[in-house]
């Protein structure tokens, strides 16, 4: 882990505070006006009564953010990761789990399109004309399971002018390569389009010491094409095609602790590996250095979706409807005992496709009733497969080992060699393929109505009401390596002993309805200050779990032996109240924005693991977040703007009985042979007391048309626990990032070059860490491995415009 620091979050505030103090010392500059569709109207961001930050597609651009990863540095209270076999999204502390079985509690929309499943996280950005992230509940106007908030990203329209981009960045240390090419404009008088692509590789910052190369190597194509027809003076329509491809070879996941076992003779597992059982040496690289050893993995996916808008205008309202195709489809090899040992490996499919309409009415802004109404309808089919595989000596060994000694060892031979040897003659060379499937069918209704009372006092009404039709299956075989199921015998009895694994053939359906209601308020206290405060509810639905080893019944399976696993989870439901203020000084040359939160969450749904290799899906119990955000831009100057947000979090466990204990924790609870541990009034996986971050931006024209621009952003973050069992030795450090972009640009020419330095200080951040497969469950040695992110990075980037 890093190095301890001393953050301190209140001194930006404190700067920006005493700059306002003495305005005679600059000219009056004001800000420009953010302008966002948070509420589905196209509003000022001082304007919107949520707590919303907004990012535009340039900045992201200009700071290298080039997927959701990169922007959690720049909003609070946002955290995503990768894990060995999925990808967790967080916001005040709130995220589904790793289960492919779960719709994200942080809904992402695309031009309007959800995009739910976990895996669309990852994929690379492009042309954005902004992301908008919205925090607590939103589920009256976005609707789809967006309990814990939701990202909307803006992809960039055609404009009235032809217009033209193309852009090259080479970073040298981790050999990345990007090219973007844009080309928009007019085609006829009443038709737009706009072609962007783009081209990214990444050569990685992993040395992986087994096979010799350079990790997690990244290659990324995504090409978009839009249309935009103005058909009359009162229809409109977009047409968005997009192909996307993102393959990643290795992972940025090395192994971070491994410690002596008394079953190993004061071995460790790497040791072990190597003495016992003939491993590559690399195993023994066991602390965090930007090193791993894996005998290698890989992420390939490819992705498309159609989207048709068409806005026609009745009146003084306009008829929208949204129709989203939506379709992706991956293959993944999890080397998932994260050494260069061949202890076991996991490989993944997923199949998606999703099809979805909207049709809302938005009434005219201004008058005394403001309406926004509509039908939502989403239909889904999704196709898992994993499967366990087990094709090395190292696990039949040490089944060996167990099933001998557990005989009597030496005291009862030849029996005991004899238990032995069947066992690991039954569990070489073996798969447990899983196949796992859900159909999803969901017609909601909603409605929002803004009572404008006066000039100054605004109340909002809004309510959505969703029925949801479910239908899930799963199925567990053993099977040889060609895919041959094997007959029921003694190496059944082995997967249920040691691995907690049994045959089972699962199949469900859910059906049921839920009500989302909401309530704002809005007052404008005076020309500079808007006040609001909002109570909602909100509603994440149930469905089925993809990854559970075994049946949820007690009963005794085909082997004789009683594994609980799990199948079906309960919906969510959250109660949120948030008050704030957003406020502007100086005659538009600040702003600073306040909000205040308190959200409970009941029936929370979590993924528990087994203490062996799977994970049981199920609902948790009930938990609290609150917390203050702030955040606001200033003036300094005409050529100087300063940018900041600060967020303090409190998240605690209300009910929680059956959390993961970690490595050497004692157990509160145990029940069907799997030990549990009390959560309660503990905070949760990836929750910092404060985050935030301060940017400086500065701008300065000279000669003819040249401009020199500078950037410094500081991101900062308290302590936060990495791993999801909250184990206490995964503690990551606080710490501050800064990024810098320094550039001269000719604007009549054109052209720019800048140079992008991301996290300049060198911080070593660990983003999602676990334990070590099999080490203690099997071998009693107590191991972690972890997902680290990038090291310092400096790049130069080049770009013509024309």
């Amino acid at each position: 882990m890093t190095k301890k620091r001393i953050v301190n979050p209140v001194a930006p505030m404190v700067l920006a505070v005493g700059l306002c103090a003495n305005p005679a010392l600059y000219a009056a500059p004001a800000l420009e006006e953010v302008l966002v569709t948070a509420t589905l109207r196209t509003e000022s961001l001082q304007d919107v009564p949520v707590s919303v930050n907004a990012m535009a597609g340039e900045k992201m651009q200009e700071a290298g953010i080039d997927k959701i990863e990169d922007l959690q540095a720049y909003v609070p209270n946002l955290s995503m990761s990768e894990t060995g076999i999925g990808t967790n999204i967080y916001i005040l502390g709130i995220g589904s789990g790793i289960n492919p079985g779960f719709e994200q509690s942080v809904g992402m929309y695309f031009d309007g399109v959800s995009y739910g499943r976990s895996q669309l996280t990852r994929a690379p950005f492009l042309d954005l004309a902004r992301v908008e992230v919205l925090r607590g509940p939103q589920n009256i106007l976005y609707g789809k399971n967006s309990i814990a908030g939701a990202l909307s990203l803006v992809s960039a329209r055609p404009g009235q002018e032809q217009e033209g981009m193309i852009s090259g960045l080479y970073e040298p240390d981790h050999d990345e390569k990007i090219v973007d090419f844009m080309l928009s404009g007019p085609i006829t008088d009443n038709l737009g389009a706009r072609v962007a692509v783009r081209k990214r590789e990444f050569g990685g910052y992993m040395e992986n010491l087994t096979l010799n190369r350079d990790e997690p190597q990244r290659d990324e194509s995504t090409i978009r094409a839009i249309l935009d027809w103005d058909a009359t003076e009162d229809l409109t329509a977009m047409l968005k095609f997009e192909l996307g491809k993102f393959d990643v070879l290795g992972r940025q996941v090395e192994i971070v602790n491994d410690q002596p076992s008394a079953l190993l003779g004061g071995a460790t597992y790497a040791q072990a590996l190597v003495g016992n059982f003939g491993a590559d040496p690399s195993v023994l690289n066991t602390t965090q250095d930007y090193k791993r050893s894996s005998n290698g993995d890989y992420s390939n996916n490819r992705t498309k979706n159609i989207t048709l808008n068409v806005d026609y205008a009745i009146g003084e309202g306009t008829l929208t409807f949204i129709t989203g195709l939506l379709e992706y489809e991956f293959e993944e090899l999890c080397d998932c005992d994260f050494t260069g040992a061949p202890v076991f490996s996991l490989p993944m499919e997923e199949d998606y496709e999703q099809y979805s309409q909207e049709v809302r009415w938005v009434s005219a802004a201004g008058g005394t009733f403001e309406h926004i109404g509509g039908m939502y309808y989403q239909k889904s089919e999704l196709d898992f497969f994993d499967a366990l595989v087990i094709d090395s000596d190292i696990i039949p060994q040490a089944v060996y080992s167990r099933v001998y000694a557990q005989a009597g060892g030496a005291a009862n031979e030849p029996n005991s060699s004899a238990a032995a040897g069947g066992a690991m003659a039954a569990i070489s060379n073996t798969t447990t393929p899983r196949y796992f499937t859900s159909d999803a069918e969901l017609w909601s209704a909603f409605w929002q109505t803004t009572w404008n009372v006066s000039d100054r006092l605004r109340a909002t009404l809004g309510v959505r009401y969703s029925y949801e039709e479910k239908d899930g299956t799963r199925t567990l075989t053993v099977a040889d390596l060609d895919g041959n199921e094997r007959p029921l015998g003694t190496v059944d009895g082995v997967l249920a002993g040691v691995f907690k694994v049994e045959r089972h053939e699962l199949e469900g359906s859910q059906d049921g309805g839920n009500f989302a209601p909401s309530i704002n308020v809005q007052f404008d206290v005076n020309d500079d200050v808007m006040a609001y405060a909002t109570v909602s509810r909100g509603y994440k639905s149930g469905g089925f779990d993809a990854r559970s080893n075994a049946s949820p019944s007690a009963d005794l399976n085909a082997a004789g032996s009683s594994i609980v696993g799990s199948f079906e989870y309960d919906e969510e439901q959250a109660t949120s109240f948030e008050a704030g203020a957003k406020t502007s000084f100086m005659d538009g040359r600040g702003e600073l924005n306040v909000a205040v939160f308190f959200t409970k969450y009941d029936d929370l749904q979590v993924s528990i693991f087994d203490g062996t290799l799977g994970f049981n899906v199920g609902n948790a119990g009930a938990a609290e977040t609150k917390g203050i955000e702030l955040d606001g831009r200033f003036a300094l100057t005409d050529n100087l703007l300063m940018t900041g947000a600060l967020a303090f979090l409190d998240f605690e466990f209300t009910d929680f009985e059956n959390g993961q204990c970690y490595q050497g924790q004692t157990p509160d609870s145990t029940v069907n042979g799997v030990n549990y541990c009390d959560y309660k009034g503990m905070s949760n996986q990836y929750v910092a007391d404060y985050s935030g971050n301060v940017g400086l931006v500065y701008t300065k024209a000279f000669g003819d048309a040249m401009e020199f621009r500078a950037g410094t952003d500081f991101t900062f973050t308290g302590d936060y626990n990495s791993s999801q069992n909250l184990d206490p030795s995964q503690e990551q450090d606080g710490y501050v990032e800064v990024n810098m972009r320094v550039a001269v640009s000719d604007l009549n020419a054109g052209w720019e070059v800048a140079l992008i330095g991301k996290n300049l200080t060198d911080e070593d951040v660990i983003s999602y860490s676990n334990d070590t497969p099999l080490a203690n469950s099997t071998f009693q040695s107590i191991g972690h491995y972890a997902f680290v992110e990038r090291p310092r990075s400096v790049a130069v980037q080049v770009a013509y415009r024309w």
